[in-house]
């Protein structure tokens, strides 16, 4: 199913549904820079956690539509904002005095962002960026990128496996945020978490946001496996191997390899595979019934953060000397004309390998 769901509204704020989880966090003012899917779902998080929220919107019209409706229909149906949050497309408002701020614009607009930004960004603010995705031209993750347009801040990442449109309907999520201090993880932990959105903490930022870049593309592989009419046996070879070549790469570039098996890593990577929510899976599935990679992106209406993350990611395995067959095939139907069944075949009939690099034999 491609088409968005239609759902009933949910509204935030029950009085049967505390949103401190055990009485203990502290209530802050906390802005969303980025007011999709992602974004209003993450508001509603914090809103009912009790913090004061306010979200930001570079499009007037946007904001507009939001303080009239209270739902972004085309990127969150079903899910109203609460009064409690403020919406504005003032960026100093969004930023200044702020006790935390979340990055929630895609990734090919989070270097714009932090440009915009930057000068309203005090000392030590914490930014927690949410977006998934590799710079093309730099292979810079998104936290690198914020860091070095706003370096007077203290930036972090949350990721997991997290569609919004479960995420805002209170649908029970687990997630992972990653800082470099221990202090700052356990804010964010504090700031996030309740009886539905539980979060763990990491210090492995590296192999947290490359763990949420590489699945995209490995979701837009499993994409084309259904578009073509194949099964489960393909599709579950498919994640397996595809893991296997985001661990080499986020441990070839400084991560950690039990960061991929937790929940950025095989977590997201199940999620984004299989789920009718993941516009990666959805533009794939597209592109494996024969349309091309424009016409999938336009088809689903979203940014499509695989397409941007897969020449990057091919980049960086050149860099690093790590074989990903799966992200040259993706590369090679995304910009080369292949074919998506020429690409399946081509991976099938690769050499011969043993599945791990050191086997002990009698």
């Amino acid at each position: 199913m491609l088409g968005p769901v239609s759902l009933p509204v949910l509204v935030y704020g029950r009085q049967d549904r505390p949103g401190v989880f055990d009485g203990g966090i502290a209530l802050r003012k906390v802005s969303v820079i980025g007011a999709g899917g992602w974004g209003c779902a993450l508001a509603c998080v914090l809103c009912r956690n009790g913090h004061d929220v306010t979200l930001w919107s570079i499009l007037e019209d946007e904001v507009l539509a939001l303080r009239q409706n209270r739902v972004n229909q085309a990127k969150l149906p079903g899910v109203r904002l609460p009064e409690a949050i403020e919406i504005t497309s003032d960026l100093s408002a969004a930023c200044s005095g702020k006790d935390l701020l979340v990055f929630a614009v895609p990734s090919v607009f989070v270097r714009s962002t932090s440009k915009m930004a930057g000068k309203y960004v005090g000392d030590g603010q914490v930014i927690v960026n949410v977006a998934k995705g590799i710079e093309e031209n730099t292979l810079y993750t998104m936290t690198d990128i914020i860091s070095e347009e706003i370096p007077q801040a203290d930036v972090a990442v949350l990721s997991g496996p997290s569609h919004a449109e479960e995420v805002g309907r209170e649908i029970p999520t687990t997630v992972v945020a990653g800082a470099k201090s221990e202090v700052t993880a356990r804010l964010i932990q504090d700031t996030f978490m309740n009886d539905v959105f539980r979060v763990y903490i990491s210090s492995d930022m590296t192999g947290i946001e490359l763990g949420g870049a590489l699945k995209n593309i490995i979701a837009l592989a499993a994409g084309v496996i259904d578009g073509l009419g194949l099964g489960d046996n393909t599709k579950a070879a498919l994640m397996t191997r595809g893991i296997a070549e985001m661990a080499r790469l986020g441990l070839a570039a400084g991560g950690k390899l039990q960061t991929f098996a937790g929940l950025s890593g095989i977590g997201d990577l199940i999620v984004t595979c299989t789920s009718r929510h993941s516009r990666n899976h959805n533009a794939g599935e597209l592109i494996g019934r024969g349309y091309t990679m424009q016409q999938a992106m336009d088809e689903v209406k979203m940014v499509v953060e695989g397409v941007f993350s897969a020449k990057a990611a091919k980049k960086m395995a050149e860099k690093y000397g790590v074989s990903m067959p799966i992200v040259e095939e993706v590369n090679k139907v995304l910009f080369d004309g292949k074919t998506a069944k020429d690409a399946m075949n081509d991976l099938l009939t690769r050499e011969r390998k043993e599945e791990f690099s050191q086997m002990d034999w009698e």
